[in-house]
């Protein structure tokens, strides 16, 4: 169980990466030649060697650091229309299976 929660949140979050790199850089970017909004990118960089390496701090931080990807996501699906609506669905899918994955392997692996 422990193993596919990890396998889990580690797929999610490279697979955010992915698409936060994809979309604003080529998919649908916030302006035609792209935006700085690529750089929400990289704070998602911060927790990904915790998560990979099954680190239970980080699996705990990340799991509210997501918010603010899923709030984005929520936002930009109301908001915005088209490609870049149902990448910002996709996005929120990601945070949510990150976020399952996060709290039940941080309340798998605590000590008791």
């Amino acid at each position: 169980m422990i193993n596919l929660l990890r396998i889990g949140a580690s797929f999610s979050l490279i697979a955010l990466i992915l698409l936060c790199l994809a979309w604003e850089s080529v998919l649908a970017p916030f302006k035609p030649n792209g935006s700085l909004l690529i750089l929400k990118t990289l704070p998602l960089l911060l927790p990904l060697f915790g998560i990979l390496h099954g680190k239970r701090y980080t699996y705990q931080w990340a799991s509210l650091f997501i918010l603010f990807y899923f709030m984005e996501g929520a936002v930009r699906a109301w908001s915005d229309v088209g490609l870049s609506a149902r990448l910002a669905l996709i996005e929120v899918g990601l945070t949510v299976v990150f976020f399952g994955c996060a709290i039940f392997y941080a309340q798998q692996t605590r000590v008791k």
